[in-house]
């Protein structure tokens, strides 16, 4: 009798990251649940991946900003999950004070409350079973100060690599693996949807990365249960950069980009 597919739920799904995702693990026999808020989006990727790589897929259209988002995503999946991808995610331009608290708590939602929970949701499954592996998507700026604009950005992409790392020892021997990876500039509609595109015009092309090289890093990361990749060569210069930097000359450097 043959064996069921391995089955990979990625929030974010619809766009970017999320979506070469979706596309690359399709291509080497996952199952999909794909999540996320636009459901035409959703449902082409969806498609593709039935049609080109003969998996089966499920569409589960949910805002992760709403308190019981994760609970129904889990409710709605319809298999044991084996990898759980927490990727979606989205920035803001604005400093913190000349943003809404409610927009504030929207943010902290998504990219922290939600994740978190969606992973205390399914890791009980995977125990059970003795395998299975949680993947974050983290940043570069986990490793920094926030830029102006970026306060909470930074501070959330934090708490996610150190919640990882964290789990990561409480799950050793196990079975079920735990990784974190942070990826620097890439090449999505991330930068358009934030406004922020002309104000990278400074970047070198060298310290961009397209989606499908991040999750092939990405995939790497989990194949070997490498708990924490800075995705790239250059990125990966400029983290041990940050690290040996003092921590008042990096902050003043960051203050700076305005």
């Amino acid at each position: 009798m043959s064996q069921p597919n391995r089955r990979a739920l990625i929030t974010g799904a619809s766009a970017g990251i999320g979506r070469a995702f979706g596309m690359e693990l399709a291509r080497r026999g996952y199952d999909l649940v794909l999540v996320a808020r636009r459901r035409q989006r959703l449902a082409q990727l969806a498609e593709e991946a039935k049609d080109e790589f003969g998996v089966t897929t499920q569409v589960i259209v949910a805002d992760l900003a709403e308190p019981g988002a994760p609970m129904r995503i889990r409710a709605e999946a319809d298999a044991p999950i084996d990898l759980l991808v927490n990727n979606a995610g989205f920035g803001t331009s604005k400093e913190f004070l000349d943003t809404s608290w409610t927009a504030h708590e929207t943010f902290l939602r998504v990219m922290v409350h939600a994740p978190t929970e969606l992973t205390h949701l399914l890791l009980p499954g995977m125990l059970e079973r003795g395998s299975g592996h949680v993947l974050q998507i983290a940043s570069l700026a986990a490793l920094l100060p926030g830029a102006p604009g970026n306060t909470l950005y930074a501070a959330a992409k934090a708490f996610m690599l150190r919640f990882s790392e964290s789990l990561a020892a409480e799950l050793a021997g196990t079975g079920v693996g735990i990784s974190v990876i942070c990826p620097g500039l890439t090449h999505t509609e991330f930068h358009d949807v934030t406004q922020t595109r002309d104000d990278l015009s400074w970047a070198p092309e060298s310290l961009w990365q397209s989606a499908e090289e991040v999750v092939a890093e990405a995939l790497r990361a989990v194949e070997r249960n490498e708990v924490v990749r800075v995705t790239g060569r250059s990125n990966r210069g400029v983290a041990w950069l940050m690290r040996h930097l003092p921590p008042t000359l990096s902050r003043s450097l960051l203050s700076q980009r305005r």
